[in-house]
């Protein structure tokens, strides 16, 4: 389950309806009712925060769905860029911890993250939104 406060417009998440799974991207929050508008390619559907989850972070997402570029250093940890953007894993894999910065902010993230945790970490630094190119 996904906080409602952490939620903002350009997310993506997992939903839940029916016995069915599928990624969405949130277009509109209710705060009134803390119900999540998620647009799943087809369609729009209303979710209560129970039907939303988030979508582990991972290599093959960074790099095939958010578009960044991958580079192994000497040490084994992983560098991953896109533009002045950079975040570092500490070896190919091993999403426990992260390492993020941009320009002269730069933040260190102690736990296993979601792709919409990592999308608002990147819209809060650089003021751009980060859209997920295959779902």
């Amino acid at each position: 389950m996904i906080k409602f406060e952490d939620l903002h417009v350009g997310d993506y998440v997992m939903t839940h309806l029916d016995g069915t799974d599928e990624v969405g991207k949130v277009v509109e929050l209710n705060h009134a009712n803390k119900q999540t508008a998620v647009d799943n390619g087809v369609q729009v559907f209303w979710y209560e925060k129970e039907d939303l989850s988030p979508i582990t972070l991972s290599d093959s997402i960074l790099t095939n769905d958010l578009k960044f570029t991958k580079t192994i250093n000497d040490d084994g940890s992983v560098k991953y860029m896109k533009g002045a953007f950079r975040a570092m894993i500490p070896a190919e894999g091993d999403f426990s911890t992260m390492e993020i910065w941009y320009r002269d902010e730069k933040r260190h993230i102690k736990h296993q993250i979601s792709v919409h945790e990592f999308q608002n970490h990147f819209r809060d630094m650089t003021k751009i939104d980060l859209d997920v190119t295959s779902y």
